[in-house]
């Protein structure tokens, strides 16, 4: 069996790279695929993206946001986390048997001295009751790929706060994310075993899995990609994961509703968002002002729904003729920021 060591540290790199070689002929099934995220949020293909994520968190501490292909709830990674990835032929495995296929790594874990590892409910790999890696499936082409996280030294506290969303905000027909405890795999493993970096926990993984104490040995098996596979790999990474219809357009219709209290009155503004444009807008409230609100309102229906393209769009009025007493940037921060 190949396997890829992918050198990126980018999600949209990475699932356009998982992409290819699922789909192209370079690699036979079965081969895995192993890789590392710089900070970044994966949500599921049904889902809608902005109920699952803090957008100003990410945002503001540069978490990369993409959509993948396959079902199943948002996940956060940072570089403490490393993804691992099957592709097999679809008729060598019942879809959505998850405990089969990733036996290796549960097999090579409990030899690194987590012996309580286990694969439970529909997708997840927990210790002590607690989940450190969840599983998505998707089968295309006669090939059955299958990705997973596993949360070595992630951390958590960063889990927390970009996956944070408050509830009465946004509602949706999304397939909404299940939070689950969690926790790294690093503090149940056997003491050589901690406290590595990252790629070097995925070297001994490697080892593990290939039945080797060489990692040279094991490189027998790696599969190295050429620059025709690079090209192709550019144009799916373009096309899909850093283009923000796929990522944000896809979401299913939601609504949004955003109300405060300012001291010269309420305002209340409630979207209904499609494909992630604003269809349509109406601003309530006890606000006071000369200007008919219905303007802003117009000026904003047909945007995307992000907090730069409704800013810029605000930035044009001249909002004290709709809102007296409340000052512009209090009245954008509302209508614009997803908080």
């Amino acid at each position: 069996m190949q396997y890829v060591a992918m050198k990126s540290r980018d999600i949209r790199r990475n699932l356009a790279t998982e992409q290819y070689l699922m789909n192209s002929d370079r690699i036979k099934p079965p081969f895995m695929l192993f890789y590392i995220e710089k900070d970044c949020i994966i949500v599921g293909r049904n889902q809608n993206t902005l109920e699952e994520i803090n957008q100003q968190y990410c945002e503001e501490n540069d978490v990369t946001v993409t959509r993948r292909l396959s079902g199943g709830g948002a996940m956060y990674q940072d570089i403490g986390n490393m993804c691992f990835s099957f592709v097999v032929p679809a008729d060598d495995i019942r879809f959505g048997d998850f405990k089969d296929l990733v036996k290796p790594v549960v097999d090579a874990l409990h030899e690194m001295g987590c012996t309580g590892a286990e694969v439970t409910g529909r997708n997840d790999i927990v210790v002590d009751g607690k989940k450190f890696s969840g599983n998505a499936m998707y089968t295309r082409g006669g090939k059955t790929f299958s990705h997973g996280t596993l949360m070595y030294n992630v951390n958590t506290d960063a889990v927390v706060h970009a996956l944070h969303v408050p509830k009465d905000k946004i509602a949706s027909k999304g397939i909404k994310s299940v939070r689950s405890r969690v926790t790294n795999i690093m503090q149940y493993l056997k003491p050589q075993y901690q406290n590595l970096l990252t790629t070097d926990f995925r070297d001994e993984l490697i080892k593990k899995i290939y039945h080797t104490d060489s990692l040279a040995e094991a490189q027998k098996n790696e599969y190295r990609l050429t620059d025709e596979d690079n090209a192709a790999i550019d144009e799916i990474e373009d096309r899909l994961y850093n283009n923000w219809d796929w990522v944000y357009g896809k979401s299913p219709e939601f609504t949004v509703k955003k109300r405060h209290h300012f001291t010269s009155g309420t305002i209340d503004a409630r979207f209904l968002v499609e494909n992630g444009m604003v269809k349509n807008l109406k601003i309530y409230g006890d606000f006071f002002g000369t200007g008919d609100v219905q303007d802003v309102e117009k000026a904003l229906t047909g945007l995307r729904y992000d907090p730069q393209t409704l800013t810029k769009a605000l930035d044009q009025l001249d909002l004290t003729k709709y809102f007296m007493g409340i000052s512009p940037a209090e009245v954008t921060n509302l209508i614009a920021e997803q908080h």
